[in-house]
Order: C-alpha cells, then structure tokens, then sequence
C-alpha cells in the first residue's frame, strides 16, 4: 500500500477492484439522480463486497468446468489443479492469521469446523469439564458449546461459564477474564473467546487470554469469525490452540463462503482427527484409495470433503488484493484512522451520550425518572480504544426497547447508507479499510443526524 494513501482516507488503493451496489440497486427508496450514486457500505463485518478478481476467477473457473469438465481435476489452463486448489489460498491466509502453511487449513464452514476442533481438544474430566466463554457470543457458538457439553453428560448451565459485563458497561475488561481463569481454571477444560465480538466489536487480548488459560492447565481456542481480515494476529507466536472461522466477512469470500481453522504444530503429534476423511489423507496416495487412512501432518489432516473450487476461487480473488496492498501492516494502519474518523464524527452529534453517561441517564432496566420522556439517543458499545477493537462501531440506540432503532435503520437505508442491525437496539457500521472511505462515513452520520432529527419532530408532533 502507497504510504501516501495512510493518512488520506479519501483514497482506497484497491480504487474500483470492488463492485459496489447502487443506491437504486439497493433500495427503491432514491429514485432519480441519486440513484446511480454508490452506497455507502459499511457492512462488509457482515458480509464483504465482492472483488472483482473474484468474478473473474469464478468466470474462468466455469469456463473450464464447461470446456474440461472433470479433467479440471488434473490438467488445468491457468494451473489451478483443482485436485489441489486449497493451495492457492492456504499460504495467505497463514499469513492473516500469522501461522505456519501447516497449521492452516482452508475446509468447511466456521461451526462445522467448530465441532471438529471440540471433538479434538475438549476432554472433559469429572474435575476439568467446564467451558469458559464470553457471555452472548454469537448463537451459533453457544449452540455448539451447549451440544458439546450435552454430548458429554454434562448439563450446559453447569458446565458453561459465560462472562458478562459489570453492570452499567458494555465490554467485558481483561482483568476479570484473567480473574476467572484463576479462579475457576482448575476446573476449566476449555477457554474459547471470539478474536473481536460480533455484537460489540470488542478486539479480546488473544495472547494474554490465552496464556492465562495455559498457565491454569486450559485449553484455549479462538472463533475468529470478526477477527480474520479484520485485525493483526499471530497466532503460532500467541501459543493459540485452535482457531476457527469464515471467510465471508472481512474477506469477502461471498455468502457462505468456504471457512478455515489452525492447529499449533506444538499438537502435531498428539492430535489425530476422529472424524477422518478422503481429503486429510495423504496427497500423494489420496487417489489410489488406500483402505487405511494416512492423515496429512497437521491442520490439513483433520479435512473431510474436497473445497467448493467456486467458493475457494471467490476467497483467492480477494486474497489476491490482499497480498496487493501488503496484508494486514497497511490495512490495519488505515483501519485505525479510518474508524477513528468515524468515531470522531459520531461523538459530534448532539445526540450522542458518552459510554460512561448511558446508564446513568438511560437506565439498562429501562426505568424512567422524572415525569419527561426521555429524548432519543445513542451511545458507542465498542472500545474507545484501538488496540481493543478493529473496523467496527456498534450505536446502541437509547432508550431500550423504544423500537428507534428500527426506525433509524430504515432512514438510513433510505439514504443509501448500509449499516447492520441487530435487535433490538444496535447499528453496527464497519468501514472497512480494503475498499471504505471517510466520504462512506460522513454520509453515514449525516443520515443517521438527519434520522434522529426527524425521529424528534415525530415524536414532538405525533399528529
């Protein structure tokens, strides 16, 4: 990435290797000449724009579908054997995470892998079953957590510990994570925190979490869902466990995008996948059907089915751009300046109540004091501070349970701002570093001033 584009936010290096929905595409909301202007899209935490090399290597790859058919296996024109087409993104996405070839594995979707990397690493005994892990992490790892336990004899609400924010904030503070992994690591078979929480956009101190949890005997692993793409890792350095996640976010891989996991070479020799299949067997005699099952060293063993071509070939696409801008270094350095420009743009409003204010005024049980409705407003749920968050803002709209939310969400996408909610009172906006830019985000807190100024004159003037 030119160190000239660092510092000026208007400038994206990737320019136009993205293709961006219209306002018009988007929403039937801004007819005339607005409607060919380009959303501001700030939901790439949800799901990435498309690249364009993507559509393209899609493009070649259907062509040789159609013109080589099963051949494409073995003899392939721009030399993307699909027998072995894993290849082509494993290296770079060791290089996101900060891991060894070996210990990366492209395979999968991101709960799949989850159950896979449980089956290997959580063995609970009658004193060590319990489960440590952030209290509402995304639903689908809690359903996992709760089959894993269930599957083992244990009852969830005994076995799994979820850690909750103090009353009256919004993130959890790594001294009481490391607080309870002394105390309850004696009886904590596994410790598994998301990299940056999807609902917050809280970054966790994946390093220090994971030592703490060593130093009590835990196993550590990581859902790396927000994170990957997202923000610096080093996971073989960090001594993480196992990690998994999607592909479909930060990297832009497309919806249901083709997932990964790692493995710690330090596990190599201790970890044999329990649910073998043909693709962790051996390359070298994968295809001459042996009865007896060779596992490939490391985290590409634990592969069962051959990857989706199309699905790995959309990933590469925007890997491609990756390694082109310099990986996560540039990118990070860019994302830093680009969130905080938003931020800085939100604190403005005269509508924003700083963090620390929020429950004080609006109550978390929703209580009113006084006789005068309380005025609508928002606060900013994720971490001040960069170093404990990536490209994410999460606006939790206040008071709770009003449905302004709701309300502002629909504005915004009136004006062609593409923000992610989540009910019942949160607006995530991810200005994403690879293709964002500040003009996304002044767009953004326009409408979403302009959202909240009308929201008032309603609720002055319900007639």
């Amino acid at each position: 990435m030119p160190s000239s584009n660092h510092k000026d936010l208007s400038v994206v290096p990737t320019g136009d290797q993205f293709f961006f929905p219209t306002n018009r595409e988007y929403t039937t909301q801004l007819p005339g000449p607005n409607g060919d202007q380009r959303c501001a899209y700030l939901c790439g935490n949800s799901l990435g724009l498309l690249a364009k090399r993507s559509k393209a290597l899609l493009e070649e790859e259907l062509h040789v579908w159609g013109t080589r058919a099963v051949n494409g296996h073995f003899k392939h024109p721009h030399g993307r054997e699909w027998m072995n087409i894993a290849d082509t993104v494993t290296p770079l996405l060791a290089e996101l995470v900060g891991a060894q070839e070996k210990e990366v594995a492209c395979m999968g979707t991101l709960t799949a892998n989850l159950h896979l990397m449980m089956s290997a690493f959580y063995k609970p005994t009658l004193t060590r079953f319990k489960i440590l892990c952030e209290g509402k992490a995304f639903p689908s790892d809690q359903y996992a957590f709760t089959s894993q336990a269930r599957l083992h004899g244990y009852d969830p609400a005994e076995a799994i510990i979820e850690m909750l924010p103090r009353y009256g904030e919004f993130t959890l503070r790594e001294s009481d994570i490391l607080d309870m992994i002394a105390k309850e690591g004696s009886s904590i078979a596994l410790v598994i925190f998301s990299g940056v929480q999807y609902y917050t956009g809280q970054w966790f101190p994946i390093e220090a979490i994971t030592n703490a949890a060593h130093a009590q005997g835990c196993i550590c692993g990581w859902d790396l869902a927000h994170a990957i793409g997202n923000v610096p890792m080093a996971l073989h350095d960090w001594n993480v466990d196992f990690a998994v996640w999607c592909s479909y976010k930060y990297l832009n891989s497309g919806p249901g995008g083709i997932g990964g996991l790692f493995i710690h070479d330090k596990w190599e020799a201790d970890k044999a996948p329990q649910y073998a299949g043909w693709w962790g067997h051996d390359p070298v005699t994968r295809f001459s059907m042996p009865e007896k099952f060779s596992a490939i060293p490391g985290a590409q063993g634990f592969q069962q089915s051959n990857p989706s071509v199309l699905a790995t070939v959309s990933l590469l696409g925007s890997l491609q751009v990756f390694k082109e801008v310099g990986m996560m270094g540039p990118l990070r350095e860019r994302s830093v300046l680009l969130t905080g420009y938003l931020e800085s743009l939100l604190v403005k409003s005269v509508f924003y109540v700083a963090p620390q204010l929020a429950a004080e005024r609006y109550p978390p049980d929703g209580d009113e004091t006084g006789t005068q409705k309380l005025q609508p407003a928002f606060t900013i749920i994720t971490p001040h501070a960069p170093e404990s968050r990536g490209a994410q803002l999460s606006l939790l709209f206040l008071p709770a349970g009003s449905n302004d939310m709701q309300e502002i969400f629909d504005y915004l996408l009136s004006k062609g701002v593409v923000g992610d909610e989540r009910q019942p009172d949160v607006i995530r906006l991810a200005p994403a570093p690879l293709y964002n830019t500040k003009q996304d985000c002044e767009r953004a807190v326009v409408a979403l001033e302009q959202g909240l100024q009308s929201l008032v004159k309603r609720l002055c003037n319900p007639s």
